[in-house]
C-alpha cells in the first residue's frame, strides 16, 4: 500500500508588521547561528549604514571576538564586541559579549549598551531575551527583530514584549534551520510577521527599513 502523506502543518499563525519605520534591528541566534548570521549580514549593507544592528548569539567570550570579525569581513561594515556605556549609532554592528548579557537603555537623548554581569537567562549567557525585552524600552514599536536558528525558545518572550509594544518579529523557517527551537518558539506562540527561509530575510529587511509596511 502507498504509504499516506504526513499531516500538512498546521498554518502558523501571523501577525501584520508594525505600522511603524522601525528604527534598529536586532537579531537572536543560537545552534548554527553564525553561518546564518554571515548569510544575512551580507546582504544588509544598506541596512546598516543607516540604523544600529544588535545581534545576540548564544557564544563563550573570545569566540564572540572572533565571530565580531568574521561579521565585520561579511557586511564590509564595523562590527564589534559591545562596550559597556557606548552611545549606539548607525553604521555599527554590535554583538553581545560572551559571558555578558548585552541589553540597551536611554541615556539623555541617546541609547547606549548595558552590558549585564547577572545570572543566566534559558540557561545561556548572552541570552537574547534581555536585549529584545530593553530595546523596547529605548525604541518602543520601532523594534524590529529576527530570530535565526538555535535551540532552546530564547528571544520568544522578549519578541512577546516587542510585538506588545507595537514592534515586528521574524523568524527563520524550519526547512532551512539547523535547528528549529528558537525560531520555532516564536512562530508558535503567534509573535511573528513573517516566518522565512534564510535566503529571504535579508531581501525582507532590506524592503521593511526602506519603508514598505507588509
Amino acid at each position: 500500500p502507498v504509504p499516506a502523506a504526513p499531516p500538512a502543518p498546521a498554518q502558523l499563525a501571523r501577525r501584520s508588521f508594525s505600522t511603524q519605520m522601525p528604527k534598529v534591528l536586532l537579531i537572536g541566534s543560537s545552534t548554527g547561528g553564525p553561518q546564518a548570521l554571515m548569510s544575512v549580514v551580507t546582504e544588509l549593507g544598506a541596512v546598516i549604514d543607516r540604523f544600529p544592528v544588535l545581534i545576540t548569539q548564544h557564544m563563550p567570550p573570545t569566540f564572540t571576538t572572533i565571530l565580531a570579525e568574521h561579521l565585520a569581513r561579511s557586511s564590509r561594515r564595523p562590527a564589534h564586541e559591545a562596550i559597556d556605556g557606548e552611545v549606539i549609532k548607525p553604521g555599527q554592528i554590535y554583538l553581545a559579549p560572551g559571558g555578558r548579557h548585552m541589553r540597551v537603555a536611554r541615556h539623555g537623548t541617546d541609547a547606549v549598551i548595558a552590558l549585564d554581569n547577572g545570572p543566566p537567562v534559558n540557561f545561556c549567557k548572552p541570552a537574547v531575551d534581555p536585549l529584545f525585552t530593553s530595546a523596547v524600552d529605548v525604541w518602543q514599536g520601532g523594534t524590529l527583530a529576527v530570530i535565526l536558528t538555535g535551540m532552546g525558545s530564547d528571544g520568544m518572550r522578549g519578541g512577546k514584549d516587542i510585538v506588545a509594544a507595537g514592534g515586528s518579529v521574524i523568524a527563520q523557517d524550519e526547512a532551512s534551520s539547523v535547528v528549529w527551537g528558537m525560531p520555532g518558539a516564536a512562530a508558535n506562540a503567534g509573535i511573528c510577521a513573517a516566518i522565512l527561509p534564510l535566503n529571504q530575510i535579508a531581501p525582507k529587511l532590506v524592503r521593511l527599513f526602506a519603508g514598505d509596511r507588509s
